[in-house]
């Protein structure tokens, strides 16, 4: 009976090997992929590198090894964390494409200082700086993704260290915080419940927006619509973890408690006037339920000197969960060729 089982499995064995053949090639990519070097003690990618002269630190996790294209991610907030980018590991891994989660000062598993006064937009620039340089990035291979808020600070960036880019994407972020406000009350609001609304105003009106009923008329009527296109009950996990640790002091700081605009540090920002002196290959990323308008966003990818823009009709704000049919075969495909499928 053993040599009976042995002999049967030596035959299926044979007939696999025959049958499909290993390609060699498929196998090494994976190996290649999740291989890099790192010093010292092994801590799967994750590195905290230190900003301000060695002040404060922030972390960061890397994922893969690819040369040539290495994405750095910008969260939004500003005060949210790394963690909604999570839907990001189900599509650029298995394309080879490096990219890294990074915390900035405040968020998360980052350092979090209480001195207000860091809490600025050339600041965060800065830092963002140190970050690039303890990851070795550079214009071969440096791509910097922001996010919403996180779109602010890449343009930002891009405004005064481009030098350093191979490729900018700005995903769901305006870049006139007048023109965000005049949106979302020229249009958002109008789409609106009414009476809904008119409770919102009211107790943003009172200042009241720790008011639990703020948030119970919010999540339906805005979050639910322009947020992100999923029933409150749905919403992914990593999208409830960067909420639940959401820096509100930083947030209400820069961004302002309001949702209709933005009332805080950047409430004067404007960059639409200066959007040509962006020079390096930029994607623009908007979606047609968006809380920021999607024509102003494919405007923007006209006025930078080698701009795309990638709409995702189906999606939101966080179109890289409500709409990913579009958002990550366009993101890719822009990363890995320069254009759009």
């Amino acid at each position: 009976m053993k040599k009976l089982t042995y002999l049967f499995l030596l035959l299926l064995t044979q007939s696999c090997q025959t049958n499909k053949p290993v390609d060699q090639s498929a196998q090494a990519q994976p190996c290649a992929y999740n291989s890099f070097d790192e010093e010292g003690v092994k801590s799967g990618g994750v590195k905290l590198i230190t900003i301000m002269n060695g002040k404060y630190k922030v972390w960061t996790k890397r994922i893969g090894n690819n040369p040539k294209i290495k994405v750095l991610l910008l969260h939004g907030g500003p005060g949210c964390t790394h963690e909604y980018f999570e839907s990001f590991e189900s599509f650029l891994p298995k394309e080879g494409i490096e990219f890294y989660y990074y915390d900035q000062l405040g968020s998360a598993y980052s350092d979090q200082p209480k001195d207000s006064s860091l809490w600025v937009l050339p600041r965060f620039v800065e830092e963002v700086e140190d970050v690039r340089k303890a990851l070795h990035l550079d214009k071969d291979n440096f791509y910097l993704l922001g996010h919403s808020w996180g779109g602010i600070l890449a343009a930002e960036y891009a405004f005064k260290y481009q030098e350093h880019l191979k490729g900018l994407i700005i995903s769901d972020m305006m870049m006139s915080a007048s023109a965000y406000a005049a949106y979302a009350e020229k249009v958002l609001s109008k789409q609106m419940d009414a009476n809904a609304l008119n409770e919102i105003r009211m107790l943003e009106k009172k200042g009241d927006f720790s008011n639990p009923r703020y948030m119970e008329l919010l999540i339906p009527n805005y979050y639910c619509q322009h947020i992100l296109r999923m029933p409150a009950e749905q919403w992914p996990d990593a999208v409830n973890r960067t909420f639940a640790k959401l820096n509100n002091t930083i947030y209400t700081m820069m961004q302002g408690p309001s949702e209709f605009g933005i009332s805080g540090n950047l409430e004067k920002w404007e960059r639409g006037n200066d959007l040509p002196k962006i020079t390096v290959p930029t994607l623009v990323i908007g979606a047609s339920y968006d809380t920021m308008d999607p024509d102003h966003m494919k405007w923007v990818s006209t006025q930078v000197k080698n701009g795309s823009f990638l709409l995702c009709p189906k999606g939101s704000h966080m179109c890289m969960w409500d709409d990913q049919e579009h958002y990550f075969p366009g993101l890719i495909s822009w990363l890995k060729t320069g254009k759009l499928m």
